[in-house]
């Protein structure tokens, strides 16, 4: 941990000249992108599925630093001497203190209760912007497993005027309405996923009310970034996808002219 109370506080000391007292909680902000940074070829696989233990991984890596950061905020002593992290400020707001000891201080609209409430307000548009984008996603899967339910029938009323043995249509057949059903399911898995998951996010308004305000701050940097990071990652996909169907179609319409 003494690493860690070193590292930030020299991030701060060169952020003071142009932040003044908020210079730690500034250079909290660093670190925590820095971790992000470093997890990213991670959460890029993750995003792709690669494997199981990709999704993990990233959340998993987190913790020991968040842990650190809670440690590192909430102890009076690191390594036999004084805590220097815990005279620095957020504006009003010790980095160290927590919501209910600024309520005390001067209440819910007091100096330190606004910086909180500033941070809960950070926390609170970053869960509303990761559940709408969790809604989306629900609803986009639960119109792919539709249309799949809705295309298999097709599927097998086309093999069987193909000309399939009765047998192996039979079994097309089957597959299709095994399909269909299977993917009734998923569309209500979905659509109940879809409105619990999302509310989700807004757990860590609680544990932001908890923690000390540095932890506060890693929390919303990462969470805010986890959710920009899975926009862009999106884009990325829907774009190369675009790309791919347009190269497709310039083939097939090169293929028909060269044909003419």
């Amino acid at each position: 941990m003494s690493v860690f109370t070193h590292l930030v506080a020299e991030l701060g000391r060169l952020l003071e000249p142009v932040l003044a007292q908020s210079a730690t909680a500034a250079a909290i902000v660093l670190f925590t992108v820095l971790v992000r940074l470093a997890l990213h070829p991670l959460s890029r696989a993750a995003f792709r599925g690669a494997t199981p233990v990709a999704g993990c991984l990233p959340v998993l890596l987190q913790l020991p630093v968040f842990f650190v950061m809670y440690h590192a905020f909430s102890s009076a002593e690191v390594g036999g001497k004084a805590n220097e992290l815990l005279g620095h400020r957020l504006f009003a707001a010790p980095l160290g203190s927590r919501w209910a000891e600024a309520l005390g201080e001067g209440g819910l609209f007091g100096a330190q209760g606004l910086v909180f409430l500033g941070l809960f307000a950070a926390i609170a548009v970053v869960a509303a912007w990761s559940a709408v984008r969790g809604r989306r996603a629900a609803a986009v899967a639960a119109e792919a497993a539709a249309t799949a339910a809705a295309a298999a029938p097709k599927k097998a009323a086309a093999a069987k005027r193909a000309g399939a043995p009765k047998r192996a249509g039979a079994g097309v057949g089957a597959g299709a309405g095994v399909m269909a059903e299977v993917s009734a399911e998923q569309q209500e898995v979905m659509r109940k996923l879809g409105g619990v998951l999302p509310l989700l996010s807004f757990g860590t308004l609680i544990t932001a009310a908890v923690v000390p305000l540095a932890a506060g701050l890693y929390l919303v940097t990462t969470t805010a970034w986890s959710v920009a990071e899975r926009a862009w990652l999106q884009y990325r996909k829907e774009r190369a996808q675009e790309r791919s169907e347009q190269a497709a179609e310039q083939s097939v319409d090169g293929g028909v002219r060269s044909s003419l």
